[in-house]
């Protein structure tokens, strides 16, 4: 006789789930013995939550589609909560499957007991729990489809023990998958109200998010580029771009308030095509929240979760774009490493290493900027983002993009205190044998937040202040560290170590790690 789990695995599998990144636990087991059972999951074991959910972003953003993550109960899905808040921010769809006590069991309060519909629906867009075993398949195939494509939403199935293990009528029939959402469309008046917008600007900045950045989008983006002076800018942080030589140019909007408006400065009208209106990370006394220049016009041409493409491609229409996007600019050459290892330095290595195809996942935090601006000519690769600010979701996304593209080289650009919130994944990629590149900035500092201390105007730092920001006491061995979890690394202390440390490791399938000294 079939359970619940069996039934619930079953329906996964036909509604295209082919992963599964898990932390699992006793209220789990039979949904563990149903992955076994049911040929189609693949299980990728994590050791702590946060990489799991993490890692499920980061697949979903190369796969277009979503993994799921097996977690346990409510304390275990409130590890992984900052990397779901991250992949919401994202838009990357996610399905969730949180094992719970049985239902019988929970008015005996006892010691994993906890509210975990309340500490599941922040981070939720889709959210419910089967009472039944019948209930399983059917909840699971609307989760996934909850979930989606790209753009996609956060569903947490939430399973009773009992639901779990309890057998199946000897006629249950499984549930019809429910057909897929399409994304809304914009209309053809706002197409031609944008239109005519960008037909009076003198100065234009269309603002790219989401798909817009990808492939079809970001060409259409390109031909109304091409039509005449307009700016082609992406977010601050952004799910994915497609960037490098003979790709369209696309630039990103700085971390900064002050630099992001005085890129913008002089602007008189800003066309949002999957991007939401510009903002401050943060409120600074004194200092606007909105990144809007004075006297600039916004217009919405499409929403972050709307059809972009679509409206990008109508909007090239309406305004007789060329046929094609104007011809980049050639890979411009790079100077040879000079003698200090910065962040500067070392994003020239990265940019002069850079193989075709790579996907770079950027949680560099100090070091993000330099990196990008190094790479925009590198060859063609794709750069994944921290979207939702809760930073250690770095080494989780690599992850999960190795898992999603085995045949692709990840590298990951990660700053040393983000990387302690979810070292654990690591491990994962020595189990996985994933094709992954971390490269750690190790300065020993909460970097940004010695900047930020400054911009929020509280004075100078003082000894015990400055003890909340500094990692060097004592300082942290990223070689040992890797090595401990299965994972090769080395330490580079000047440019030209870390550029022929670099090229080993491109050239050598598996994880590898650099901790970067940086000066």
């Amino acid at each position: 006789m079939k359970n619940g789990a069996q039934a619930l695995i079953e329906t996964l599998v036909r509604s295209g789930i082919e992963v599964c990144f898990a932390n699992p636990g006793t209220s789990e087991m039979q949904l563990v013995q149903a992955i076994d059972q049911v040929p189609g999951i693949r299980p990728v074991l994590t050791l702590f939550e946060g990489v799991a959910t993490g890692a499920a972003d980061g697949y979903a953003r190369m796969a277009g589609k979503p993994a799921c993550t097996l977690l346990h109960c409510g304390p275990g899905f409130a590890n992984g909560m900052a990397n779901l808040h991250n992949a919401r921010k994202a838009r990357s769809p996610v399905v969730n499957v949180v094992g719970d006590h049985a239902t019988y069991h929970v008015r005996f309060d006892a010691p994993l007991s906890a509210d975990l519909e309340g500490i599941a629906r922040p981070v939720s867009d889709w959210l419910q729990c089967a009472s039944t075993p019948a209930e399983l398949p059917r909840l699971g195939a609307e989760a996934v489809a909850a979930a989606g494509g790209l753009p996609g939403r956060v569903a947490t199935l939430m399973v009773p023990a009992d639901s779990a293990w309890g057998e199946l009528r000897a006629d249950f029939e499984p549930p019809a998958l429910p057909a897929a959402e399409a994304l809304p469309q914009v209309g053809a008046s706002q197409i031609e109200a944008v239109a005519g917008a960008l037909r009076k600007a003198g100065r234009a900045v269309l603002l790219l998010g989401g798909e817009a950045l990808l492939g079809e989008g970001a060409r259409q983006a390109g031909r109304i580029a091409a039509r005449g002076p307009l700016r082609l800018i992406a977010e601050t942080f952004n799910r994915r771009v497609e960037r490098g030589a003979g790709r369209v140019a696309i630039e990103f909007l700085p971390y900064f308030g002050e630099r992001a408006l005085a890129m913008l400065d002089g602007a008189d009208l800003i066309v949002l095509a999957g991007a939401k209106r510009p903002v401050a990370f943060f409120a600074y006394p004194g200092k606007p929240s909105v990144l809007v220049p004075p006297g600039c016009k916004l217009a919405v041409l499409a929403g972050p979760g709307d059809d972009v493409v679509a409206a990008l491609t109508g909007l090239a229409d309406a305004l007789g774009a060329p046929a094609q996007p104007a011809s980049p600019q050639g890979r411009p050459a790079l100077p040879p490493p000079g003698p200090v290892l910065d962040a500067r330095s070392a994003a020239g290595v990265i940019a002069r290493c850079l193989p075709e195809g790579a996907i770079v996942v950027d949680e560099a935090i100090t070091g993000s900027m330099y990196a990008q601006q190094a790479c925009a000519e590198a060859p063609p690769h794709d750069w994944l983002q921290l979207m939702g600010g809760s930073i250690g979701e770095g080494l989780p996304l690599a992850v999960g993009a190795a898992v999603a593209c085995p045949d692709r080289k990840v590298i990951c650009l990660e700053g040393d205190g983000s990387a302690m919130y979810t070292v654990q994944a690591l491990w994962t990629m020595a189990r996985e044998r994933l094709d992954v590149i971390s490269v750690i900035y190790a300065n020993r500092s909460y970097a940004i937040l010695d900047i930020e201390f400054e911009r929020v105007g509280v004075g100078a730092p003082g000894p015990r202040a400055l003890s909340m920001l500094d990692l060097g006491n004592p300082a942290l061995g990223w070689t040992e560290i890797a090595r401990g979890m299965g994972v090769h690394s080395e330490r580079v202390e000047t440019p030209g170590a870390f550029e022929a440390a670099l090229r080993a490791m491109l050239n050598s399938r598996g994880p590898h790690l650099i901790e970067v000294a940086l000066k």
